[in-house]
């Protein structure tokens, strides 16, 4: 009897485990949610605080926040983000440009839709607004 419980113990921490490493994988955007015919990307009212700030809060920010950021890259400013995409590194490092850190880091790229949002901000004037 003792040997029927370990065996279930074990085939339920299999079971556990399996579950748990295939829902960890990062996939891009486009593969989880391919667009839907009729729908695009809306680039005709980008704005620092309402579309590249919380790009930047969900991809960015966790390594490059505050006075221990990553690189001395801050992204969680207008500040210290405005540095970045005005010398052309920010969307150099999104895009996974040649000659630049490809960012995130370990992570997938960015959706094409967030790239274009960027460099719609960048391309005019990455305005605090």
């Amino acid at each position: 009897m003792e040997h029927l419980i370990t065996k279930s113990r074990l085939l339920a921490l299999l079971l556990l485990l399996g579950i748990a490493f295939t829902g960890c994988y990062n996939d891009s955007e486009e593969e989880l949610y391919p667009e839907i015919p009729g729908s695009q990307c809306d680039l005709t009212s980008v704005t620092y605080s309402s579309t590249i700030a919380p790009i930047m809060a969900t991809n960015c920010n966790s390594c490059h926040s505050g006075a221990s950021a990553s690189a001395g890259v801050v992204t969680n400013t207008y500040e210290g983000l405005s540095i970045i995409a005005k010398n052309g590194k920010l969307y150099g490092s999104v895009s996974h440009a040649s000659g630049y850190s490809a960012m995130p880091q370990g992570g997938a790229m960015l959706s094409n839709c967030n790239l274009d949002k960027i460099k719609t901000w960048v391309d005019a004037g990455a305005l605090n607004n």
